[in-house]
C-alpha cells in the first residue's frame, strides 16, 4: 500500500469517527471543563448552604464523627458508613458517605470542633453530582458509560489519525502557522490543524484513561504491560464475639507505619473481612490526596499492607498517574487552567472540521456551478 493510499485512509478514519462522536465529545469536552474546578466550586457550595466553620483550638477525633454519624442514621438500615474524609483546611467539615443498598450517596457533614452534624445532601442531586454523571454516562447508567467508553476510544484513534495527518510533519512552521488574513477556507483549517497538535497529547490521555475506567480495564491493562503482579487483597480474620478494633488506635497503628503522613480519608469495611483502608499523603507527594495506603485488620490492627507512594511497583506508579493525567492535576494550577481549554477543543475542532467538510463537499460543487454560469452570461 503506497503512502497516498495510507494517508487517504487515515484521512476518512478521521473524518468520519469525527461526524460519528462529535457531538457527543463537545458534551464530553464541556462538562470536563467545568469538573477542572469542581473541588473549589463544591467546597464554596457547601460553605454557602451549610455555613461558615469558624476555627478552633481543638477538633474532634474521628471516631467521635464516626459514633455520631452511625447514631443519627441507625434507624435507617439501608444505610451504611463507607467512608470519612478528614478536614483538608482548619475550616473545613468532616464528610462522612453513607451508601444504600441500592448505592446512592448521602453526603453528611460534621463541624470539626463541635462534633455536630450541620447539613447531609444526596449527593446524585447536587451541580456536581449531575455534571459528573453527565461526563462519564449520559446520566444513562451503564448504558452511557459504555456508550462514554467507546467515544473516549474513538478519542483516541481521533488524535492518533489526526497526528499522523498534521502538515507539521512536512514543513514545522507550517503545521503552527494560522493565516488568519487568508481566505476562510485555509483560515479555518489553520486553526483546526493549530488545536489539534496543541492539545493532541493531553485529549489522547483524557481519552484513554476515561475509556479504561469506563470499562475497568485500568488495571488488567497496566499490570500486563509494565510485567507488574496484581497486588493480592489485604482481608481481615472475623474473630467470632469479638468487635472490630476502635478507630482511635487503628489510626494510631498506621501513623505508625507511615511515620509524618497526614490521613486524608479512611474507608470502612463492607463485609467482615473486608480490611480498613487508611488513605494517607506524605509530605513528598505531589498529588493533592496522595496515593499512599495502609490497610489494617479490622479486629486485630494488624498492618496487612502499607502502600508507600514512594517505593510503588512501576504498574502501581502508572495507575496513580491516571488521575492527575485526566484531570489535569499534574502542574498544580497552569495545567488545571490549561484542561479548561483542553475540554473546549472538541467543541472547536468539530466546528472547523464540519467546515472543512462543507468546503471540500459542498460548497466547492456549488461555487463551480456559479463560475460555469457567469462564463456563460459574459460569453453571451
Amino acid at each position: 500500500m503506497n503512502r497516498k493510499k495510507l494517508r487517504d485512509i487515515f484521512f476518512y478514519l478521521h473524518q468520519y469517527i469525527g461526524f460519528f462522536v462529535g457531538l457527543l465529545l463537545i458534551v464530553i469536552g464541556l462538562t470536563g471543563s467545568l469538573l477542572v474546578f469542581e473541588q473549589e466550586f463544591d467546597n464554596f457550595m457547601i460553605t454557602q448552604q451549610y455555613g461558615c466553620i469558624t476555627p478552633q483550638q481543638v477538633q474532634v477525633s474521628p471516631e467521635s464523627v464516626v459514633n455520631t454519624i452511625e447514631a443519627q442514621y441507625a434507624a435507617r438500615g439501608d444505610l451504611h458508613l463507607s467512608r470519612i474524609y478528614l478536614p483538608d483546611t482548619p475550616s473545613s467539615p468532616y464528610e462522612g458517605d453513607l451508601l444504600s443498598t441500592d448505592k446512592q450517596l448521602t453526603q453528611v457533614f460534621v463541624n470539626p470542633y463541635t462534633g455536630k452534624i450541620i447539613g447531609e445532601r444526596i449527593w446524585d442531586q447536587t451541580l456536581k453530582g449531575m455534571i459528573l454523571k453527565l461526563h462519564y454516562s449520559l446520566m444513562a447508567g451503564k448504558t452511557g458509560t459504555v456508550i462514554v467508553g467507546i467515544a473516549a476510544f474513538l478519542m483516541c484513534v481521533l488524535t492518533i489519525t489526526g497526528l499522523l495527518l498534521w502538515p507539521g510533519w512536512r514543513k514545522l512552521i507550517a503545521g503552527f502557522k494560522i493565516k488568519l488574513d487568508a481566505n476562510r477556507q485555509r483560515a479555518n483549517f489553520d486553526i483546526h490543524k493549530v488545536a489539534g497538535i496543541i492539545t493532541v497529547v493531553f485529549l489522547f490521555f483524557t481519552g484513554f484513561t476515561g475509556f479504561c475506567w469506563n470499562f475497568s480495564l485500568d488495571q488488567p491493562i497496566v499490570y500486563a504491560v509494565t510485567f507488574t503482579p496484581k497486588p493480592s487483597k489485604p482481608l481481615s480474620k472475623p474473630i467470632p464475639g469479638k468487635s472490630t478494633l476502635g478507630l482511635t488506635q487503628q489510626l494510631k497503628i498506621a501513623s505508625a507505619a507511615l511515620p509524618s503522613a497526614i490521613t486524608k480519608n479512611i474507608d470502612f469495611p463492607t463485609l467482615p473481612e473486608d480490611a480498613l483502608k487508611i488513605h494517607m499523603k506524605l509530605p513528598q507527594e505531589k498529588v493533592d490526596y496522595g496515593n499512599s495506603n495502609v490497610y489494617l485488620d479490622s479486629y486485630t490492627g494488624d498492618v496487612l499492607r502499607v502502600d508507600n507512594a514512594l517505593k510503588m511497583s512501576l504498574g502501581d506508579r502508572v495507575l496513580n498517574s491516571f488521575s492527575p493525567l485526566h484531570y489535569g492535576t499534574f502542574g498544580g494550577l497552569p495545567t488545571r487552567i490549561l484542561y479548561v481549554f483542553v475540554g473546549l477543543a472538541p467543541l472547536i475542532l468539530f466546528l472547523t472540521g464540519f467546515l472543512m467538510y462543507w468546503y471540500r463537499y459542498w460548497n466547492k460543487p456549488r461555487l463551480s456551478k456559479r463560475t460555469i454560469e457567469l462564463s456563460s452570461m459574459r460569453r453571451n
